[in-house]
């Protein structure tokens, strides 16, 4: 509730000062030397006559609330904006079970921090493509963060054949942002391998997203070299052997020149974070909101009252309290 003249609610304080100085008008009186004789017991009749200027006093206060205008507001807003169509591009080789992320392997970190960019987004459509030697949708552009945060959670490697198809990944990503009509269009592809799968090139993946306006932020996941890489042995159960996963840099920087984007390297999983936080602050646009507020009138819950009020007290001075002069 508003009021909208409130520098009317001012007047209230002078409401105690009128009561207190009506209590000290002269009255007639008569003097006794013991009034003892004269002590009768208490009535209806001295209650409400003793009521009465807290009445006038409701009375005035009411008044002045109504004079004050009060209404109630409701607000509406509308959001005007195209926002970010974001599609994000996951490798799913064998290769990012290394874990030289320790304690974690390299495909659960980036999980990890692409739901973290991802809870961070607001007004933005984001979906998810995965690969390996194949490439799929996991999930299309949407604005349900929760689902595709669960949905992000629940691939896991070995649901596609091994291999490192990245032009494959790239393109259907692509393909998902080919007919968007957003104000940016970006993919963000994780890989931590080379293309050695798929029959489209990388490099002609990168033309297709150019021809499309989309631009792609290519992360370079791992330290690259002999990494510790988890085996499964029959007789002796899960144990570390040191492989070597090559890492074609250079592909991936082209693949960023040629459609606008960026290439990061995070070999750890806080330059992973610090690359998500990069990508975070570029793809950021303005929100036009436009307030909508519609006002409904109170005063009439405050007259009301006075008129009650102002009833009463008039057959209250006209029956139980009249006076004769």
């Amino acid at each position: 509730m508003e009021f909208r003249h409130p520098f009317l609610l001012l007047f209230l304080l002078a409401i105690p000062i009128l009561l207190w100085l009506a209590s000290r008008r002269q009255r007639a009186a008569l003097f006794f030397s013991d009034a003892t004789a004269l002590s009768a017991p208490w009535t209806l009749r001295q209650m409400l006559f003793n009521m009465m200027p807290l009445v006038k006093g409701l009375i005035l206060a009411l008044f002045i609330a109504a004079l004050a205008r009060p209404e109630s507001v409701s607000s509406e807003r509308e959001y005007q904006t195209k926002g970010v169509d974001i599609m994000i591009a996951l490798d799913l080789s064998g290769s990012m079970l290394a874990e030289d992320f320790k304690p974690e392997n390299r495909l659960l970190v980036a999980k990890q921090e692409a739901a973290k960019f991802i809870k961070g987004r607001e007004n933005d459509r984001i979906g998810l493509v995965v690969f390996a030697k194949k490439a799929f949708t996991q999930c299309p552009l949407t604005l349900d963060y929760d689902i595709l945060v669960k949905l992000l959670g629940d691939v896991q490697i070995g649901m596609i054949p091994d291999g490192t198809a990245i032009g494959m990944g790239l393109a259907t990503a692509v393909n998902r942002l080919r007919e968007s009509d957003a104000k940016s269009k970006v993919v963000i592809l994780i890989t931590d391998g080379e293309n050695n799968a798929g029959n489209i090139d990388p490099i002609t993946a990168a033309e297709l997203a150019k021809s499309f306006k989309v631009k792609v932020y290519t992360i370079c996941i791992g330290r690259g070299g002999l990494v510790p890489f988890p085996v499964n042995d029959p007789l002796f159960g899960k144990r570390y052997v040191q492989a070597n996963v090559e890492i074609d840099e250079f592909t991936l920087k082209r693949i960023a020149d040629i459609s606008g984007g960026l290439f990061f390297r995070a070999r750890d999983p806080k330059s992973l974070s610090e690359i998500y936080e990069k990508i975070n602050a570029l793809e950021r646009t303005e929100i036009k909101v436009k307030e909508y507020r519609s006002y409904s009138p109170l005063f009439h819950w405050f007259l009301i009252p006075v008129l009650i009020l102002l009833c009463i007290e008039v057959f209250l001075q006209r029956t139980l309290l009249m006076t004769v002069p």
